[in-house]
């Protein structure tokens, strides 16, 4: 048999078994009985497992409103495994961490308005709050022998100036504030009078006094859009460490820098983290990236690994602290990191390189030393997949069908959560010795519900393009299909955004998406054209000074050939749909092609000069055009490339949607798109939603999340069932 070959027949025979059941069509509503398996973290001994559920309820201030809770959950890991609930507070609970004995949990949920570590017996009791850190605790991490946790905190720079733990010298950056005219001296914290009519240093304290209390945004760094607003704010991640009894947390790092995914070596007495250490150069400016080691007992930090234009990430130490795995990449956006391991009292040049085109995340190691797991996007699907430190060869664990998400591994387990076809989220495990196809169990049945709907199957296709890549598109059927009939139905052209996305049939962020297009009598096309992720690097670098012909050349082949495949595609009714990169794409199409009925962009760019002064995505542009708007070739460039250079050609029905506080591509270009298109007479709606960031249809306010899809479907009704009134 082939690869998965298993898998596959399974799959069909299960989709089989559930066609034969199911009554109900999907609904709208539905996306609020999702459930999300998240955060999964094993016992040391494999066990147990512990693991987040965020699903949706409610909102008890307005019964109209949804919000998104999440709770613990632990579970045993066996075939017939039971589940049992650990949290049921109000406040949401996230990122489980056992003890090394398995007899405590630690978690972090909010509390007086900052999140925080607690504490919950396994054993029987309540959870009790271990940190009250005034800037907040995330992110615990147990040392080997169980009597101490390590947490991160998020310092603001205004606090880090004037805290005495932090900062008892008082000290201000070396690296330059980039204040015009003034010295970084000027950012101590002030003990003159605020003065608007007084001296120069009483008049800058009452202008001080203004910023603090949110009356002027005064902006000198580079990097000065949050996802949601205009931040003139800088903050540092240190890490600290707290007994598990209580008590004061000691202070492991210091500084005006940013470390992160810190972990403690196996002997307990130092921690391995990542960061960017540059007293020339702001933080903020910054895109590289050193592995450090501190000493908890002295506080001595040295640096592992690090060089002049390189990011060395994702530090992970095997058990018994032999071998060190990290990435190596450069501060290019548009690259695949190498993974690497070494030995850990070994330097770079003993590192032995690990090939594998494809992004790599979640570093982890089994119990025995003898793999290394990650997840990968990749052909699809995002793939478990593990290096036999033997062969030094990477081997991919699971079907390009699935997405796996988060994962951990314990004795002879595997654990994870998979999005498929079927379901959006479920918990599973198989014993990592055996057979994948064979041995994967299932623990949890959150989204039962899912076996009473009737759902759209997903055929995979595949063309190579004129640069020799392989372009995969997926077709899904209309729910009422019948290949008995003759029946013509609409088609929607779904694009991915990134533009480094990547989708397929376990895509878990369009799931109800599609199915629910599916429902209400469409067909739905969607492909990984170049410049998306999961197919290597030439592929990735395939839309390098091209976002709109080549990228739109391959969604549209993917169409054509569908259409050629698929009799029951009606051609009149051709629709197409996008967000982020992929609002950039939609609209690049219909300036240049008038097959489609009707568009809908969302939260896209249109102009990519202004985008990159209003997006806090903006380095896109010099990573993928070569420079910035003002230098001549790359002005040129980005006028060509950008969709309102052609918006008196657009003339097909054009929805268009953004938040009002979506920083991440901005807003003024969709005002600009749709003042164009309605100047000129053409038929365009464009819909804000209120405090709405980039991450409206994943993650955000659930009302906000329905009334879009609605929108998008009934104003595609109007183009294609002439419903007009």
């Amino acid at each position: 048999m082939t690869k998965y070959l298993f898998f596959l027949a399974a799959l069909a025979c299960t989709a089989a078994g559930f066609a034969q059941q199911p009554t109900e069509s999907i609904l709208l509503t539905d996306m609020l009985k999702i459930k999300t398996v998240g955060n999964v973290n094993a016992s040391k001994d494999g066990k147990k497992v512990a693991f987040t559920v965020t699903f949706i309820e409610p909102d008890e201030a307005n019964k109209q409103d949804y919000k998104y809770v999440t709770q613990l959950y632990m579970a045993e890991v066996a075939r017939t495994g039971k589940i049992i609930q650990l949290t049921t507070a109000k406040e949401s609970s996230s990122q489980p961490a056992w003890s090394p004995d398995g007899k405590q949990l630690a978690f972090v949920r909010t509390a007086d308005g900052k999140p925080q570590v607690f504490i919950m017996p396994m054993e029987g009791g309540e959870p009790k709050q271990l940190t009250k850190y005034k800037y907040g605790a995330s992110n615990p991490r147990w040392s080997p022998d169980g009597t101490k946790i390590l947490f991160t905190s998020t310092i603001p720079l205004n606090e880090l100036l004037k805290d005495s733990t932090l900062n008892a010298s008082r000290a201000v950056p070396a690296w330059p504030i980039e204040k015009p005219g003034l010295t970084n001296e000027r950012i101590r914290h002030s003990v003159v009078k605020p003065d608007p009519n007084g001296s120069t240093a009483e008049v800058r304290a009452w202008l001080d006094k203004n910023e603090a209390d949110k009356k002027a945004i005064v902006m000198n760094k580079l990097n000065f859009q949050s996802e949601t607003n205009l931040s003139s704010d800088m903050s540092f991640n240190h890490f600290f460490l707290i007994d598990a009894a209580g008590g004061d947390p000691q202070v492991i790092t210091k500084g005006f820098y940013r470390y992160s995914n810190p972990e403690f070596t196996p002997d307990g007495r130092s921690i391995i983290f990542s960061g960017d250490v540059d007293s020339l150069e702001s933080p903020d400016r910054s895109l590289e990236s050193e592995i450090f080691l501190a000493d908890i007992a002295t506080g001595n930090v040295k640096m592992l690994l690090g060089e002049k234009g390189k990011t060395y990430t994702s530090a992970s130490l095997s058990p018994t602290g032999k071998w060190l795995a990290f990435q190596e990449g450069t501060v290019s956006f548009v690259e695949i990191p190498m993974l690497k391991i070494m030995p850990f009292n070994g330097t770079l040049k003993d590192a032995i390189s690990i090939p594998y085109d494809r992004n790599k995340g979640n570093l982890t190691w089994s119990p025995d030393e003898r793999f290394l797991y990650f997840t990968s996007p990749s052909n699809g699907g995002t793939v478990l997949n593990r290096v036999d430190m033997v062969t030094k060869k990477v081997v991919t664990l699971t079907p390009y069908e699935t997405g796996i998400g988060s994962f951990d591994v314990a004795d002879d387990h595997v654990i994870y959560a998979k999005t498929w076809m079927m379901n959006p989220s479920e918990l599973y495990f198989w014993q990592w010795h055996s057979v994948y196809e064979e041995n994967e169990y299932q623990l949890s049945n959150f989204n039962e519900w899912v076996k009473t709907k009737k759902l759209a199957s997903v055929q995979t296709r595949e063309f190579t393009n004129e640069k020799g890549h392989k372009v995969q598109y997926w077709i899904m059927r209309p729910t009422a299909f019948n290949h008995q009939e003759t029946k013509k139905y609409p088609v929607v052209l779904e694009i991915h955004g990134g533009p480094s996305a990547m989708w397929g049939p376990g895509e878990a962020s369009m799931w109800h998406e599609f199915q629910y297009f599916c429902a209400k009598g469409y067909g739905v096309v969607y492909s990984n054209p170049r410049g998306s992720g999961g197919y290597g690097l030439d592929h990735l670098r395939g839309n390098i000074g091209d976002w709109g012909a080549g990228p739109a050349k391959d969604v549209l082949t993917a169409l054509d050939k569908a259409i050629a495949e698929e009799r029951w595609m009606d051609t009149s009714k051709l629709l197409i749909t996008g967000g982020s990169y992929a609002g950039y794409l939609t609209a690049w199409i219909i300036a240049h092609d008038k097959r489609f009925k009707a568009a809908c962009a969302q939260r896209g760019v249109y102009d990519l000069a202004t985008f990159f002064g209003e997006g806090n995505a903006w380095r896109l542009v010099p990573n993928y055009f070569g420079g910035y708007p003002w230098e001549p070739k790359v002005k040129a460039l980005l006028q060509k490339e950008s969709p309102i250079s052609y918006v008196q050609n657009i003339t097909t029905p054009f929805i268009i949607f953004h938040g009002a506080n979506d920083r991440r591509t901005g807003f003024v270009q969709a005002e600009m798109m749709y003042r164009s298109l309605k100047v000129l007479g053409r038929p365009v709606e464009f819909v804000v939603h209120p405090n709405a960031t980039h991450e409206i249809t994943r993650s955000g306010d659930n009302r906000q999340r329905m009334d879009q899809m609605l929108r998008t479907w009934e104003f595609f009704e109007r183009w294609v069932s002439g419903n007009k009134k």
